[in-house]
């Protein structure tokens, strides 16, 4: 038994120290009311450039929210770069299937790739990505939180 207890231990403690390689950070919207001059920030390190990534958009949003997508303007900026912008076009529903992703109640999380593939991040240091609403209402209703997900893809 003593035995047992040991290799679990052990087990408890590599896994415990295993890197996880993923980033996920999510602002929350006031008021579920998202305003243009509220511009989420988001920053993380990286150091293995030779890997690829996928890079998501986390959205959560009430059943009440009057679109079936969200324009978004995204700023990327890479160690010693200057900033980028694109601006992107998720679909959140269809009128066929309703709304995507996961939900609970009147609240629904979707994920979204934002790029067409994997991709590199081909300098090691800070990147911050910043997202913005563009849609024509403003304030835009019933998005509750926003957020960033970066996923290293095992090869």
């Amino acid at each position: 038994m003593k035995k047992n207890s040991i290799i679990g231990l052990l087990s408890l403690l590599m896994v415990s120290c295993a890197k996880i390689d993923l980033y996920e950070k999510q602002a929350t919207i006031r008021s579920q009311q998202w305003f243009y001059n509220n511009t989420p920030s988001f920053t993380f390190h990286i150091t293995d450039t030779t890997s690829l990534y996928n890079v998501y958009i986390v959205l959560r949003h009430t059943d009440a929210y009057n679109y079936n997508n969200i324009w978004l303007s995204i700023g990327t900026k890479a160690p010693g770069d200057s900033i980028k912008f694109q601006n992107i076009n998720l679909q959140l529903a269809t009128d066929a299937t309703g709304w995507e992703g996961a939900g609970t109640d009147d609240i629904f999380t979707v994920r979204k790739n934002i790029t067409p593939g994997p991709v590199p991040f081909k300098r090691p240091g800070d990147y911050t990505f910043t997202i913005s609403q563009i849609m024509r209402e403003n304030p835009l209703k019933h998005i509750l939180n926003v957020g960033l997900r970066i996923e290293k893809v095992n090869q």
